[in-house]
């Protein structure tokens, strides 16, 4: 008893050394014991190693030291070291491999994260020790980048660029013998195809073709009268009057049978061949001998018909078609009692003038020019903004803008909708080959605020747009 409370004393006057020490080796004990068990076989041999070593230096250090000996210091210093060279001599067991670490490389570069991407919680922490690598900064898309992204994907599939045109071909000349055997005493043209995927301008869809059917008039019976001369004041409409009847009189021309106040009708000729679409051409059998299903749409005021193909749907819209002075005229009447006017059309002046100055100063308008359509044809409140108004603004903006390289392409691209946005504040969007003609007059005044508001927002951020 008298011995037990002396090494307690001792322990004591340690400052409580004795019992952290009891609790150390309690706790080897404990490790030693099922080091196998957790370990294994070499991992308990390591860890025996690293314990005696440990117990070695504890044991030294709370024995008393011989005061006689001069040596007993030096010596139990190079013990010391010696157990300290063991414990970091002595090699680590290799750690089991979890299954989800096979398929993981050893050092894996960093790699930027993808715009809305988590970060890997893995990739957070490093070993202690290791040097730190920097990651990289992640790297932004600018607009000119983001343009030319989504251009490349407007491409339209191959096969639809191909069997498209043939597809309408065959239909316009199964139209036109129809025509020609059913009604031989008008004389029609040659029909021809037209639109963005005949114009050589690279197109968004390959989903609808337009098909002018011409009609042939003498120069000397009828003449032109502009729209802003008659009771609609507009000058994008034109009236073709039939003239000296006096010494010509009606059936002198075969267009007469057309004629409604002495002014050739776009209404009755739209009405005439929308009869025969409808009613005496056998479309089943024609589709059949093509190989798709044709339909004319009943319902509609234009004269279209609706193919369906195994590998592609398209939309055809007959236009009939008057080229007198130097102008392009579609029957095409505005809604209303007006049925005597025929719209026209700059399609084959703006494409013309598109390309010329693209060739010019190889200029990117045309690259400009699809994705606004893109922009329009995706948006549903822009979409009446694409086509013709928008080649008309790049149009306006090459007058004073003389930089139209494609490394300026997004500088472009910002001007024209700050333009557009211009335009639509005012409501009036002047042609740019008669500036007397607003082509904006056919929308609603709803329709602009709401493609002005649009816009508007966009500028801050045009990249809204081409998501």
């Amino acid at each position: 008893m008298a011995a037990f409370w002396h090494q307690r004393g001792r322990r004591q006057e340690n400052g409580g050394l004795g019992s952290v020490i009891d609790g150390l080796g309690s706790v080897f004990d404990v490790l030693l014991a099922n080091a196998r068990l957790v370990l294994g076989v070499s991992g308990a041999a390591v860890l025996a190693i690293a314990t005696l070593a440990v117990k070695r230096l504890i044991d030294r250090a709370t024995s008393p030291r011989d005061e006689g000996d001069p040596k007993a210091e030096q010596k139990s210093l190079e013990e010391s070291w010696q157990d300290l060279a063991l414990i970091k001599t002595t090699p680590k067991p290799p750690t089991k491999q979890r299954r989800e670490d096979l398929s993981e490389p050893l050092l894996s570069p960093a790699r930027p994260l993808v715009p809305g991407e988590a970060p890997d919680p893995r990739g957070c922490s490093a070993p202690l020790g290791a040097p730190q690598v920097k990651s990289s900064p992640l790297r932004c898309l600018t607009l000119q980048e983001k343009l030319l992204s989504h251009s490349s994907q407007l491409a339209v599939p191959e096969i639809q660029v191909s069997l498209v045109p043939q597809l309408a071909r065959s239909i316009c000349t199964q139209l036109q013998n129809f025509l020609r055997s059913k009604c031989p005493e008008l004389p029609f043209g040659r029909l021809f195809l037209s639109g963005a995927l005949l114009d050589g301008l690279e197109v968004l869809a390959a989903d609808h073709i337009h098909l002018m059917l011409p009609v042939v008039l003498d120069a000397g019976l009828w003449s032109l009268i502009s729209g802003e001369d008659t009771v609609v004041r507009n000058p994008q409409y034109w009236m073709i009057k039939r003239i000296d009847l006096g010494y010509f009189p009606r059936g002198c021309s075969p267009w007469d049978r057309f004629i409604v106040g002495r002014y050739l009708s776009s209404n009755v000729l739209n009405e005439t061949l929308h009869k025969l679409l409808v009613a005496s051409i056998n479309w089943p059998a024609i589709g059949g001998l093509l190989g798709c299903a044709i339909h004319p749409v009943v319902a509609s005021r234009e004269l279209k018909l609706e193919v369906k193909h195994d590998q592609v749907e398209l939309s055809i819209t007959l236009f009939p078609v008057v080229e007198m002075e130097d102008k392009v005229l579609l029957a095409v009447p505005p809604e209303g009692l007006v049925e005597n006017l025929w719209l026209e059309s700059f399609d084959r002046a703006e494409v013309s003038r598109v390309k010329e100055l693209d060739a010019g100063d190889s200029g990117a308008r045309q690259l400009c020019l699809r994705i606004l359509n893109g922009v329009c044809r995706s948006q549903p409140s822009l979409r009446k903004l694409g086509g013709s108004p928008v080649t008309h603004v790049i149009l306006h903006l090459s007058d004073t803008a003389s930089d139209w390289a494609e490394e300026s392409l997004a500088d472009r691209f910002q001007q024209v909708l700050e333009e557009l946005v211009a335009y639509l504040e005012k409501g009036v969007l002047p042609s740019y080959f008669n500036p007397k003609i607003n082509l904006f007059s056919r929308l609603l005044e709803e329709e602009i605020d709401e493609m002005g508001f649009v816009l508007y927002r966009a500028m801050s951020e045009p990249e809204v747009l081409l998501k």
